[in-house]
């Protein structure tokens, strides 16, 4: 029996919660669609939602292979879907973007990257900045944005960009502080990640930032914490 059954026989229940996870994300978003919903909600609803698996991968200890595994897999369908309309509810933006593709392959990198180090959680707050951060940044932006910047062709909000920061910051919070308690220091690092996830959030194009605002924040918080914790 190869690496890959084994896997899947020893975290069975815990990789079916995760499609069960994916696929109550999926139908709600394809709910909305039919629902009339504009095509931003709903890929909205998936962008926010389905990054949640980081938590399951780090709560349940899922390997690091299994990640990478299915980021290949799910990468590999979205660039399908950039041909076939395969995922309606999620590409259909009425602009030019690789952020679905971005998407799998930053939870595949992540997951590469920290779980073997020991330090899931570094990789969780990378995650979770983009689901919820660039997420709600960009619903707040196109419905109370009322001051607009523009930076390399690309149209943003400063409410946008307050609501990227504030999320981001809570999010380092909430992470890091469930482990080691609330400080000084630790409120600095959340600041130092925010200002970087703004930034990042702020300057990249064609969806990229699904991918920089990751592995951005994942960085900036390991060496922040490293330094001042």
């Amino acid at each position: 029996m190869g690496q890959l059954e084994v896997g899947f026989t020893v975290y069975s229940w815990q990789v079916g919660l995760v499609l069960a996870w994916l696929l109550l994300i999926g139908s709600v978003s394809e709910g909305a669609r039919r629902s009339g919903f504009g095509p931003e909600i709903t890929r909205k609803i998936v962008h926010i939602g389905a990054g949640h698996v980081i938590l399951l991968a780090w709560w349940f200890m899922l390997p690091a292979w299994m990640g990478v595994a299915a980021s290949v897999v799910f990468a590999g369908v979205a660039l399908v879907s950039y041909r076939v309309p395969i995922l309606p509810g999620i590409n259909s933006v009425g602009r030019r973007s690789w952020g679905t593709f971005f998407y799998a392959v930053s939870i595949g990198g992540v997951m590469a990257w920290c779980w073997p180090q020991g330090y899931p959680y570094f990789g969780v707050i990378g995650i979770l900045i983009m689901c919820w951060g660039d997420g709600l940044a960009a619903l707040v932006g196109q419905r109370w944005g009322r001051h607009p910047y523009e930076l390399w062709g690309e149209k943003k909000s400063y409410e946008g960009s307050l609501t990227m920061a504030i999320v981001s910051t809570l999010i380092v919070l909430i992470v890091l502080g469930s482990l080691q308690g609330l400080s000084g220091s630790l409120l600095l690092v959340a600041l130092g990640v925010a200002i970087a996830a703004t930034a990042l959030e702020a300057v990249s194009k064609y969806g990229i930032d699904n991918l920089t605002v990751p592995i951005g924040t994942t960085t900036v918080s390991l060496i922040l914490s490293s330094l001042l914790g």
